[in-house]
């Protein structure tokens, strides 16, 4: 009665089915691993400022970035990696709000 059980299958069956899922999960875009070049740093934009008179020149090509105005927060997404957003924010990291909406208000 004292059968003694091999665990070794178990756990080799336990850590597969842990590195399929995983792979499954990456594979289909649910699971991202990021990378120190995947965060654009603010010194990577730079404001152009428009004088009335004046021309300025910029690319014909669009930026792979888009933006969009969140919740009074302006939020820039990634066309070239998928999932890849992030809030625009000022050198004292507050966040650049959007015109035309309200701002979140602090909640007492």
């Amino acid at each position: 009665m004292s059968e003694e059980r091999n665990a070794i299958p178990l756990i080799i069956t336990g850590i597969c089915s842990i590195l399929g899922t995983v792979a499954c999960l990456w594979y289909y875009g649910y699971l991202h691993f990021a990378k120190p070049e995947d965060a654009l740093l603010l010194n990577d934009f730079t404001m152009l400022k428009t004088v009335p008179g004046e021309d300025y020149k910029v690319s014909l090509e669009p930026a792979a970035e888009v933006a969009q105005c969140v919740d009074g927060v302006l939020v820039l997404f990634d066309t070239e990696q998928k999932g890849l957003t992030g809030v625009l924010v000022n050198n004292k990291k507050r966040a650049v709000r959007c015109m035309g909406q309200e701002t979140p208000k602090l909640e007492q």
